[in-house]
């Protein structure tokens, strides 16, 4: 196999347009929410991942909301669910009806700001009260703010949301991180376990199925390539220098290779700086990563597919994480015959 030497991913490049960060990391943010937000708290980071699908998964389990753009994560919000006797379902749902100003037909004319149907029966994302625990009468309940946020990047029948607690679904999806679920058949797997994969894997569809990132975990030693939020690649990265620590750096590509870089064994991309834990380490992929080595044919590839936009993210995190599944997980789509029908009066909404 073999191997090429290089300072940057990508042949990142001697030329680049930075952007200073004017706040901390965001997926390092991210990831410390999971214990550090207060009820009515979000964090909101779309720059992290500037275009591609969207996915939503809500945890029953820990009451909070995490937002995927392109397979990065880009947002996570504290939620109140259904209470006891009116649970939120779990289950795999698109979006059904958007209505900025809606009130419900059951509850006291009750306002739901920002309101997104999942199901005809009444289960909706919308602005609610935050008590802190569930509280609602099924529905899920964000942030004010949070949830015109959402409301703006989600679709009709293209966003994915997936609802699930700790005995509904694997523990990837009732504990996300940093890599959104992957909807398989109407099941949630979330990423490849590639820890018995040695050898590279490449699989790109071509960019009529959405933009590409690229996620490198230090602690994994790994590259992850996405494609539409979908894993199309990965290989190992040997660094140099493993024990070193950067936190979380993200880049956006500027310029798409040429022939020439593709070919060359250091070719000159240009790149903007959209975040970085450690600026003090530099604003480069180059500075981020340090010295490592990856298969050749791999790299070639991934140039080929990038594309001005492509994301590229360094994280001392882990990504890969161990799958497990369940049997008795419930899938509602817009299939369902309940879907199907059209909407009525007296939906008990909340």
């Amino acid at each position: 196999m073999k191997k090429l030497s290089v300072a940057l991913l990508l042949a990142l490049s001697a030329s680049f347009a930075v952007a200073t960060p004017s706040k901390p990391s965001p997926l390092s943010d991210l990831q410390a929410a999971l214990k550090t937000l207060k009820p009515g708290q979000y964090l909101w980071y779309p720059e992290i991942s500037p275009a591609g699908p969207v996915t939503l998964v809500v945890s029953l389990t820990e009451q909070r909301a995490y937002v995927y753009r392109n397979g990065i994560a880009i947002g996570v919000a504290t939620v109140s669910t259904g209470k006891k006797g009116k649970e939120t379902p779990t289950g795999v749902f698109t979006i059904l009806q958007k209505k900025v100003e809606y009130h419900s037909d059951l509850y006291n004319s009750a306002p739901m700001p920002y309101m997104q149907r999942l199901t005809w029966d009444g289960i909706a994302l919308h602005a609610g009260n935050l008590p802190g625990y569930p509280a609602s009468h099924g529905c899920i309940r964000l942030p004010m703010a949070f949830a015109k946020k959402l409301y703006d990047v989600t679709g009709f029948s293209t966003t994915t949301v997936i609802i699930s607690d700790a005995k509904s679904s694997p523990v990837e999806v009732y504990h996300p991180g940093l890599l959104a679920p992957i909807v398989s058949d109407g099941r949630p797997a979330g990423p490849h376990d590639d820890s018995a994969m040695v050898v590279p894997f490449w699989s790109d569809p071509g960019p009529d199925k959405g933009p590409l990132s690229v996620l490198i975990s230090r602690a994994d030693r790994r590259a992850y390539v996405y494609r539409g939020g979908l894993q199309i690649g990965t290989a190992p990265v040997a660094f140099e220098h493993p024990e070193e620590k950067t936190g979380v750096a993200a880049f956006s590509l500027m310029t798409k290779p040429t022939q020439s870089d593709i070919d060359s064994l250091n070719p000159s991309l240009r790149w903007t700086t959209v975040q970085v834990s450690d600026p003090q380490k530099g604003l480069t992929p180059a500075e981020q990563l340090g010295r490592f080595s990856m298969d050749r044919d791999f790299l070639r590839n991934l140039m080929a597919s990038m594309d001005i936009g492509s994301t590229l993210i360094i994280t001392d995190l882990p990504s890969t994480r161990t799958m497990r599944s369940n049997p008795d997980f419930t899938v509602i789509t817009t299939n369902d015959r309940q879907a199907e029908q059209k909407p009525v009066k007296n939906q008990p909404l909340d």
